[in-house]
């Protein structure tokens, strides 16, 4: 993932939260090598404060941090660490949250 990218999730996610409404709980679940732009000093670190100060959780998959040698205390705060996003969003589908992809 490109910092490109991550922002354009980020965007995506903050345009859910302004069109379903702040009660409608929105997260954005980094995976793979995309977890390394949440790291702090990131050029995504300004998008990364922006969503979550939007009120967006934005999660990153302890496996991919693993693999990509990133402790979960060098993450940008506010940032937090679910074990695997594939379990995290199965999990969510299954308590009827909706999924999308982008």
């Amino acid at each position: 993932m490109q910092s490109g990218s991550l922002e354009g999730v980020l965007r995506s996610s903050r345009n859910a939260v302004e069109a379903l409404g702040a009660e409608v709980p929105v997260e954005a679940v980094i995976q793979g090598p995309g977890v390394a732009l949440l790291g702090a000093g990131s050029e995504s670190g300004g998008a990364v404060t922006e969503a979550i100060a939007a009120g967006i959780r934005v999660l990153a998959c302890g496996n991919s941090l693993r693999s990509a040698g990133i402790e979960a205390e060098e993450l940008l705060p506010g940032v937090s660490v679910v074990p695997a996003a594939i379990a995290h969003l199965a999990r969510r589908q299954w308590q009827g949250w909706a999924y999308v992809r982008l």
